[in-house]
């Protein structure tokens, strides 16, 4: 048994976190005991306790934020309570494994460390360029106090895992953190949990294709900028040959839904919520192109989208705008729009329907890159090296 970890999440509830699973199945394959403390989800992974596959799950009940900013002081008091309670619970651990948002999760990490535990800051956005994008209120007091609360975190880390290249500058730069700190562990899908089913035609309503969206509907997720731009095509392009599926669920999806309403799109725009994985492949599988609509911000432009590195897992074509990290991790298996231009997405969104040899070409690009250099299994062996740097410190 190489130890105890404990890894701390309170944006999803695992296993649904599809990262942090993938984290934790790959620590209890090394021989860790592995602890994992969530919150419940609203119609999944509603269970107190459980323990799936040999990792330990814990969860408490956890209301979402509304109301801006206020709301996420209480979503997030109430969080690190429930946490802290729970890892009391468990007793000494090795290695606290803590994912944020928030960055607050070092409180209870700093805890466990006067215990002999090792802080392991798993990254999974900078929360100073995530206020910045969802909430458009400049570098006020409460963006210097996240500021603030990051340099913290990265204080008390003794190893950081980052998402990307562009994650792993900034915890040397503005971290200060060393380079053998920091451990770059892409979000990977497993090639295994996406695999191809038989196209369901039923799914495009009588339509020749099919448009799909798979992911979390928040402000800085461009759902909006998605359902505009699939106005323009039918309006400016004129194009009525396609059915549109959203499948996710977040703080903006009632607005999403309006706004669908509002722009004349109700009747061929559908919006699923959270689907279990099996309708999650079939939808996929149907799919002709995926839409990754993240308009260019602070967050977004840096920031790897875990959706286009599903659609590529499937094998699909992808448009997304011209984000510095989304070409990283898509290449040629995507078509980039010009930044937040809803008008020239739609056009390449029409491009690639008309083009179905370009959209093979471009799935198989994908699949081979998730499959090759992207792949789960070299963010594998990226994530064991960091608890090898753990180790040492705590032999």
């Amino acid at each position: 048994m190489a130890g105890k970890a404990l890894i701390l999440v309170e944006n999803l509830s695992v296993p649904f976190d599809r990262r942090v699973w993938q984290e934790s199945c790959t620590l209890r394959d090394a021989g860790w005991e592995v602890h994992v403390i969530c919150p419940k989800g609203a119609t999944i992974d509603t269970e107190s306790e459980v323990v799936i596959d040999g990792v330990h799950i814990h969860r408490y009940p956890l209301k979402a934020a509304t109301g801006g900013p206020l709301g996420y002081l209480r979503e997030y008091s109430s969080a690190l309570l429930h946490t802290y309670r729970l890892a009391r619970k468990l007793g000494p651990v090795d290695v606290v494994h803590a994912c944020n948002p928030p960055d607050l999760l070092f409180l209870v990490a700093g805890r466990l460390k006067r215990r002999g535990a090792r802080f392991v800051y798993d990254q999974h956005d900078l929360v100073p360029e995530l206020y910045l994008s969802r909430f458009g209120r400049g570098q006020d007091f409460l963006y210097r106090a996240v500021r603030w609360l990051e340099r913290r975190t990265y204080r008390s880390a003794d190893v950081v895992i980052s998402t990307n290249g562009s994650y792993r500058d900034v915890a040397l730069s503005r971290g200060g953190k060393q380079p053998d700190e920091v451990f770059v562990v892409r979000s990977a899908p497993s090639v295994d949990r996406f695999y191809q089913v038989e196209p369901d035609e039923s799914i495009k309503r009588g339509k020749p294709y099919l448009l799909c969206y798979l992911g979390v509907m928040g402000p800085q997720d461009g759902v909006d900028y998605a359902l505009r731009a699939l106005a323009s095509l039918r309006d400016d392009l004129g194009r009525d040959d396609w059915h549109a599926v959203f499948c996710g669920a977040g703080d903006t999806f009632e607005a999403m839904v309006a706004l669908s309403r509002e722009l004349g799109l109700a009747d061929r725009v559908e919006f699923t919520g959270r689907i279990p994985d099996e309708d999650l492949m079939r939808y996929l599988s149907t799919a002709d192109v995926c839409l990754a609509p993240d308009p260019l911000n602070p967050l977004n432009d840096v920031s790897t989208m875990n959706k286009i590195m599903e659609y590529m897992a499937m094998g699909r074509p992808v448009v997304s705008f011209d984000l510095q990290e989304a070409k990283v991790s898509a290449g040629d298996a995507a078509v980039y729009a010009p930044a937040n231009d809803e008008a020239e997405f739609a056009k390449l969104v029409a491009r690639l329907l008309d083009d179905p040899e370009e959209r093979l070409r471009m799935g198989e690009i994908g699949r081979e890159r998730v499959s090759g250099p992207l792949s789960w299994e070299r963010s594998k062996a990226a994530l064991l090296s960091a608890y090898e740097a753990v180790l040492l410190l705590l032999a």
